[in-house]
């Protein structure tokens, strides 16, 4: 079980890193596969929600709020919110439901649908 996990992560990681690699280091589809989220529709639902009233996020007009932390480099960060490890599951989960993992957080929970949660996940991990 362990050595099917270790497979699946590192496979998941060489799609990842082939993936940056391509179209000149452009945003690639490679995000979809990764999150099971649209990395365009995550970015358009980010300005939607005005997830940038709080978090600074590149890429998002307007998006330079003080009061979340930055997104900067999402996809190099190890934790979400400093109690999950940083997985696509993990970040879903804490998008859809920020209550669930810290109880104490000043994140309000939007209600985004579960896909929704994914395509915002697949913009943040294009963040490197």
């Amino acid at each position: 079980m362990v050595k099917r996990y270790i497979a699946a992560t590192a496979g998941l990681a060489l799609l990842l890193l082939t993936g940056l690699g391509c179209e000149g280091g452009k945003k690639t589809n490679v995000y979809v596969v990764y999150t099971g989220g649209d990395w365009h529709r995550g970015k358009e639902l980010i300005d939607q929600y005005r997830c940038g009233a709080c978090h600074v996020i590149p890429g998002v007009r307007h998006a330079n709020g003080l009061v979340g932390p930055p997104l900067l480099w999402w996809g190099r960060r190890t934790y979400i919110a400093g109690e999950l490890p940083n997985s696509p599951e993990n970040l879903v989960r804490w998008i859809r439901s920020p209550k669930s993992v810290e109880p104490g957080t000043a994140m309000p929970d939007l209600g985004l649908s579960d896909q929704e949660a994914r395509d915002v996940a697949a913009y943040l991990y294009t963040l490197h």
